[in-house]
């Protein structure tokens, strides 16, 4: 299992676990904020959840409050890096 989340599997979680379907490309455009895709803390909150599950982990609080993608790429690849030195 990688230790870093990419755009398409971020893109790939919104779909199964928000419902709404994003472009990989767009969600790593700068200064794409997750508002623009219809995407909410709720969305994002069963985003970090999948995570925590797949990767037995606790993603850094605040994750499921990100405005950007990048920000919650930042959130969740720091526990994922954390989880591997570990």
């Amino acid at each position: 299992m990688s230790n870093t989340l990419s755009y398409s599997e971020l893109a790939a979680l919104i779909q199964a676990r928000a419902g709404v379907a994003v472009d990989p490309l767009e969600l790593e455009s700068p200064g794409a904020h997750f508002d623009d895709f219809g995407v909410d803390s709720l969305g994002l909150l069963g985003v970090v959840g999948e995570l925590e599950n797949r990767h037995g982990l606790k993603v850094t609080p605040g994750a499921e409050s990100a405005k950007t993608p990048a920000e919650f790429m930042e959130l969740v690849n720091r526990s994922l890096a954390a989880k591997a030195g570990a």
